[in-house]
């Protein structure tokens, strides 16, 4: 029986492996297929990399495509690399996503022009009349859910730097959480895709997701308001396109480990990280499939000859004989053709002009973010260093208040020589009181106009 379960075990191992082999196998012909395709996409980008402000961030976005294959097919073929391909994974979608949201907003012109749309826009709603001889009764009893995702309430620049807010704050959660899930990994308390209260993976994922879908709320949003004007760029396949890969490849991870903790999948080994690896090297071929017609260069090679185009003139004199009267008469015929060409870069150029711009850019941004997230806690720091303030002065008024009780009293007792006091000696206690009470006044004042001041700054 023992020989038996022995070679029942080695039979299991050995059929594992091979479908192991073949995985590998089909997932690296789908990643040769995804690799290829966006390496040429991106390097028409570089070579005609004519609008910088647009093309630096598709750049950014169709190199997506080749960090999730690599990453997948090297963790499909080396499981001991997971962790690290998952944390690769983890901070370039962050990436991505804010890329995308930077895209959009280059597409219309650059944050000045898109504030100047939304304020546009919150004019024009404003003047809209609240009731225009139709029922507003069937609006009204609308779902709250529709109306909420369907009807922004905040447009202007507020709008915008919402938008803003919500891209740059999963950018920072999400890379912050992958590096604390490698810690927790360390130690071994992180527990991949098991659902325990013990393991750090319920917690991580619960934030990632409240995180992912207030990004994803706030590009919704945005797009909401400014698609019309995007219309020329097919803003919409370029939406699906992009939220496919982000999206649906993080809840397809959760998916796959809510049906292992089931037990509806095999929790052997580590199959739920390779079933992952091997659906996203399919996935990956058909995205990049996706991005040649969504995010084309083509629109790039030809732009208007003021602002980009390269002008060259080219004049041909020719001799072209002339029928007059009974002869002929040779006439000399000057031909000139006009030729406009967009501007090339050699890739080196635009890579490297792609790293420090945007670079910089990311940076400014997420400097901007923390200030906003920071700048609530500092003025409720303030708020509460003024209320202990206003109670310890408040204090200070009974105890003066409590003092001068206390002084009346023993004005009107007997003096420690038996006598008591006459009039004028009352009145002169009173003078050094009233002197007394009128200095703490203005130590008090003093100190509220200090407080004042480091509320203003």
């Amino acid at each position: 029986m023992l020989a038996e379960g022995m070679m029942m075990n080695y039979l299991d191992e050995s059929i594992e492996r091979d479908y192991h082999a073949l995985a590998i196998i089909v997932a690296a012909c789908f990643v040769i297929i995804a690799l290829l395709l966006s390496c040429v996409t991106i390097v028409q980008h570089l070579k005609f990399y004519t609008n910088p402000e647009e093309q630096k961030w598709i750049v950014a976005v169709l190199f997506m495509v080749p960090v999730y294959a690599a990453e997948s097919i090297l963790s499909l073929w080396k499981p001991m690399f997971a962790l690290a391909c998952d944390i690769l994974r983890s901070c370039y979608e962050a990436f991505a996503l804010y890329s995308f949201g930077s895209y959009l907003i280059a597409c219309l012109g650059g944050e000045r022009q898109v504030v100047q749309l939304l304020e546009n826009e919150k004019e024009t709603l404003l003047k809209e009349p609240l009731l225009d001889g139709k029922d507003l009764k069937p609006d009204l009893n609308r779902t709250s859910l529709c109306k909420f995702f369907r009807q922004p309430r905040i447009l202007g620049e507020g709008l915008l730097q919402i938008e803003k807010f919500g891209l740059v704050q999963y950018m920072i959660l999400k890379t912050f959480c992958s590096f604390l899930a490698m810690v927790l990994e360390l130690v071994g308390v992180y527990g991949d895709g098991e659902f325990q209260w013990y393991y750090g993976y319920p917690y991580i994922a619960v934030v990632i997701n409240f995180s992912q879908m207030w990004a994803l709320y706030c590009l919704v949003k945005f797009y909401h308001v400014t698609h019309e004007r995007l219309q020329p760029i097919r803003p919409l396949a370029k939406f699906i396109s992009f939220k496919a890969i982000v999206f649906a490849t993080w809840w397809q991870g959760v998916g796959i480990a809510l049906l292992c903790y089931l037990e509806v999948l095999p929790k052997q080994g580590k199959f739920q990280t390779e079933l992952q690896d091997f659906l996203i090297c399919i996935e990956m071929a058909v995205a990049a499939i996706a991005h040649v017609f969504v995010f084309s260069a083509k629109p790039y090679h030809f732009f208007p000859v003021s602002e980009y185009g390269k002008v060259s003139t080219n004049t041909v004199e020719e001799v072209v004989k002339v029928e007059e009267g009974n002869g002929e008469k040779s006439t000399l015929v000057e031909k000139t053709e006009t030729l406009v060409e967009a501007p090339g870069t050699s890739v080196k150029e635009s890579m490297q002009e792609i790293v420090v711009e945007g670079g910089q850019h990311v940076v400014d941004d997420v400097k901007l973010t923390i200030n906003q997230a920071i700048e609530p806690v500092g003025k409720g720091m303030t708020k509460i260093q003024e209320t202990f303030h206003h109670l310890s002065v408040g204090d200070d008024d009974k105890k003066s208040e409590v003092e001068v009780d206390e002084y009346e009293q023993d004005v009107t007792r007997i003096k420690p020589d038996g006598s008591t006091y006459d009039d004028n000696e009352k009145l002169e206690v009173r003078v050094e009181k009233s002197k007394q009470e009128v200095s703490r006044n203005r130590t008090r004042e003093s100190s509220k106009v200090s407080v004042e001041e480091y509320r203003h700054e």
